[in-house]
């Protein structure tokens, strides 16, 4: 399914759910963090730190850095590889789940508003 959007259209969409989710007092993700966590629940594991990086085109320290604090906050969990005990896998988590829907619900309802 594509929609179609003009520039504006797409930043007061991306605007209603940002304002909505800090009017929630939502945890405060960066963009980096965010793109991290919706790369590891959207995409198909398993998910290492080299996949990510490769995956968002960034460095391993930024991904580690952005799995640190996604961790903190319980959306993600590493997991030692049971095959490579070197490799740590990142998993998904019913916090970091129950985050994304609810933010998938503010972006859907900021595209309501934009059509009233």
């Amino acid at each position: 399914m594509t929609v179609k959007l003009t520039q504006n259209q797409a930043l007061a969409l991306w605007q209603g759910a940002i304002v909505e989710s800090v009017r929630r007092d939502s945890p405060d993700l960066s963009a980096r963090q965010m793109a991290v966590l919706t790369t590891v629940y959207l995409t198909q594991p398993p998910h290492t730190v080299r996949g990510l990086a490769d995956m968002l085109n960034v460095s391993k320290p930024a991904i580690t850095r952005a799995l640190d604090r996604l961790s903190e906050l319980g959306m993600v969990r590493r997991k030692p590889d049971e095959n490579d005990r070197r490799s740590v896998n990142i998993q998904r988590t019913v916090k970091g789940s129950v985050y994304l829907s609810e933010f998938a619900d503010l972006i859907m309802e900021a595209g309501d508003g934009a059509e009233e």
